[in-house]
């Protein structure tokens, strides 16, 4: 009888072993409502590599985009209150009226579909816009562009991360470069409320910010600079402009992606 209850207790450890192991995969491999099987859900398969949600909205956000930002853009130059807001309405016009054929053609190829006018928002800073005058107009000009440009730029970043479609990549590196082009065209006009961007992200954020400590007042020892170890030869040269803060290279190659 002893030996019957020993192998029993085995049996039963052993059935309890085999299946707290168990759990975790099959907790795992066959449940839904994971980022990864909404993921799947949502994408379709192209030649170009999967086509995601996330890829689709990036489109319709790059279209929409040129839609407003472009004809604000012609209003800033015909309107000219200065040559900073003159200068950063030819970036806006020149700059959408490119990236949106890219977008298009992007678009034709997978065959998403585009918006033709502005969302609600978009028409109400244009009709803003369109009301403003002087000075008003020159701080409405740079800030809400500034601020629309702001927000896309963690989009394109994201999309340029994750993406797995080899046209939607080649798009967010060209976006990626308008945009920054634009804002630093709008920061140069010197109107963007810095204080006022941070104080929105602020409030749309929970987590904690990380660094150094506050500085003392005191000066901090210099960081020893960042060299190429050992004797290297290397071919590469910084990017356009490195010596002048805030400049931007805007010249990009057309697409040649192959199917």
């Amino acid at each position: 009888m002893r030996r019957v209850n020993g192998t029993v207790l085995i049996i039963a450890a052993l059935i309890a072993t085999l299946g707290a192991l168990a759990f975790p995969i099959w907790s795992y491999a066959d449940r839904s409502g994971t980022g990864q099987d909404r993921l799947e859900a949502s994408t379709v398969a192209t030649r170009w590599g999967p086509l995601s949600a996330t890829d689709r909205d990036f489109l319709v956000r790059v279209r929409l985009a040129g839609l407003w930002e472009l004809p604000a853009g012609q209003q800033a130059i015909e309107r000219a209150p200065s040559e900073a807001i003159r200068d950063a309405g030819d970036h806006l016009v020149v700059g959408h009226a490119d990236l949106d054929r890219r977008a298009r053609e992007v678009a034709a190829k997978l065959g998403v579909q585009l918006p033709n006018q502005p969302n609600d928002q978009q028409q109400g800073w244009l009709r803003e816009l369109s009301a403003a005058t002087g000075e008003a107009y020159e701080r409405a000009f740079a800030n809400l562009l500034r601020n629309a440009h702001g927000k896309v730029f963690s989009l394109v970043a994201q999309v340029r991360h994750t993406t797995r479609n080899t046209l939607i990549r080649q798009l967010a590196s060209d976006a990626n470069q308008t945009v920054l082009d634009h804002i630093t065209m709008l920061e140069a006009t010197g109107k963007v409320d810095f204080d006022a961007i941070a104080d929105e992200a602020a409030g749309g954020t929970t987590a904690s910010p990380s660094g150094p400590p506050a500085p003392d007042g005191g000066t901090p020892p210099a960081p020893a600079a960042v060299e190429p170890p050992g004797d290297l030869s290397p071919t590469s040269r910084p990017s356009p402009g490195a010596g002048t803060p805030g400049s931007i290279d805007t010249r990009r190659p057309e697409p040649g992606i192959s199917p």
